[in-house]
C-alpha cells in the first residue's frame, strides 16, 4: 500500500519524524515524499481544524499516489479514558453540524441534507477502515499500550468542562475528541480511500487544567503505533 501520513502539528510527530528518511519537513502544508521501514510514504502537517485538515488531505490525494490515509496526533479522552491510552477510531463524527431546536441538538439526518452522497449517504458519521483499524488496536496491545476502539468526535470548539464533554460524548457514544478527524474521513470517502485514525490521549475532558496533561507521553505512544502500523501493512 502507499500510505499518506497526516498530523495536525509538528509537536505531535517528532518521534516518528526521526525514523523517516529523509526526515520530512516540520512546516505546515509541506508534503514530503520519504520512506519509513523501507516503504514509500507521503507525509504532511495539515494544521489545526477541519478546513486545514480537509485542504491538506485533498492536496495529498490529488497530487500523490495514495491508497491509504493515516491520520494521527493527540486527542482528549472522555470519561473512562486514561492519559497515555492509544485510541483508534471506529468512526468519525461531526459534533456540531446539525440544528439546535427547542428539543435540543439534532443531526444532519434530521434536517435531511447529507454532507456527502455517493453510493451511500453520509450525514454526521464517517466510518473508518475496519480491518486496518483493528490491526492498529492489536499493535497497540502488542506494544504494551492500553488501546480503546470506538467513535471519535470532531469539534470546532473543544470541550473545556466535564459537562460539555459529557454532552458531546452522548451524541455519538464517543471515546475521543479532536478537531480534524471527520474532515479527513469526509475527503477520503469522496475519493474512495480507506482511512485510519490513531490518537494518543493527552488529557481527560473535564475542567481545563493543562498541568494535568501529558502531551509527550501521548505523542510517543501514538507515534510508536503509527510506525509499527506502517511496518506491518
Amino acid at each position: 500500500m502507499n500510505p499518506a501520513l497526516i498530523a495536525p502539528t509538528p509537536p505531535e510527530t517528532g518521534e516518528l519524524r526521526r525514523e523517516i528518511r529523509p526526515q520530512p519537513d516540520a512546516e505546515l502544508k509541506i508534503v514530503s515524499e520519504c520512506e519509513l521501514h523501507g516503504k514509500s510514504i507521503v507525509f504532511t502537517h495539515c494544521g489545526v481544524g477541519k478546513v486545514n485538515a480537509a485542504h491538506s488531505a485533498t492536496l495529498m490525494v490529488e497530487n500523490y499516489d495514495v491508497d491509504l490515509m493515516i491520520l494521527f496526533g493527540i486527542g482528549g479522552g472522555y470519561k473512562g479514558a486514561r492519559i497515555g491510552d492509544v485510541a483508534v477510531a471506529q468512526s468519525e463524527n461531526y459534533a456540531e453540524e446539525g440544528i439546535l431546536t427547542e428539543d435540543g441538538w439534532k443531526s444532519m439526518e434530521f434536517i435531511g441534507f447529507p454532507l456527502l452522497k455517493n453510493e451511500k449517504e453520509y450525514f454526521n458519521t464517517f466510518p473508518m477502515d475496519s480491518e486496518l483499524s483493528q490491526l492498529a488496536v492489536k499493535i497497540s496491545g502488542d506494544l504494551g499500550f492500553n488501546a480503546a476502539y470506538g467513535n471519535f468526535i470532531t469539534v470546532s470548539q473543544c470541550s473545556g468542562t466535564r459537562e460539555s464533554g459529557e454532552l458531546l460524548k452522548k451524541r455519538f457514544d464517543g471515546i475521543c475528541e479532536n478537531m480534524e478527524g471527520a474532515a479527513v474521513a469526509h475527503i477520503c470517502a469522496m475519493y474512495g480511500i480507506p482511512v485510519v485514525e490513531i490518537r494518543g490521549i493527552s488529557n481527560i475532558i473535564e475542567k481545563r487544567e493543562p498541568k494535568k496533561w501529558n502531551i509527550p507521553l501521548a505523542v510517543s505512544n501514538c507515534n510508536k503505533v503509527v510506525s509499527e502500523l506502517v511496518k506491518r501493512i
